[in-house]
């Protein structure tokens, strides 16, 4: 476990912590996004080293981020099961997500560092993602950059997402 901002802890995601995540799901996303939670706990089950949680002391989570080892170009279509890359050479970042009661201290970014130290412990190459909601300059500041979608791996993929959704790329070296 590290800690982070205010008080709170970052720790890997549990089962029993499905409703407080589903909870803050439902106060950052629109309801189109929303994804069941069926699948978020088959994601849970398949990549459970790479998906954590935020709580405040001795309190439920109030942030989480879903992420699962890849290949670079691979975009998981919103609301499908995440299938671990047998040789993954990429961190993907699913879901990243603060609730609006813990907004401002920085869960976020300690959240994306915490993921993105274990990519590289893990020795990937690369982590990605895709960017929504205007979250681009939250992402750039953490080294992503824009990729094409032609860096996209054919298939369903980014045309999942909502139009001004975009694939995002950065080097974990």
């Amino acid at each position: 476990m590290s800690s982070v901002p205010m008080r709170c802890t970052i720790r890997p995601m549990r089962e029993a912590d499905l409703a407080a995540v589903l909870g803050v799901q439902a106060e950052c996303y629109p309801e189109a996004m929303q994804e069941p939670g069926a699948v978020v706990l088959a994601r849970l089950r398949a990549a459970p080293a790479t998906c954590v949680v935020a709580c405040e002391a001795g309190g439920a989570p109030c942030a989480y981020l879903f992420a699962y080892p890849s290949v670079l170009g691979a975009v998981t279509d919103l609301g499908a099961a995440f299938a671990p890359a047998p040789r993954p050479d990429t961190l993907y970042v699913h879901d990243l997500a603060v609730a609006p009661r813990a907004l401002g201290q920085g869960l976020a970014r300690a959240l994306a560092g915490h993921l993105l130290a274990l990519g590289r412990a893990q020795g990937l190459a690369w982590s990605a993602l895709v960017s929504v909601q205007d979250s681009a300059r939250f992402w750039e500041g953490l080294g992503y950059r824009a990729a094409t979608p032609a860096d996209c791996a054919p298939g369903r993929g980014l045309a999942s997402y909502p139009a001004d959704a975009f694939y995002m790329q950065r080097p974990l070296a």
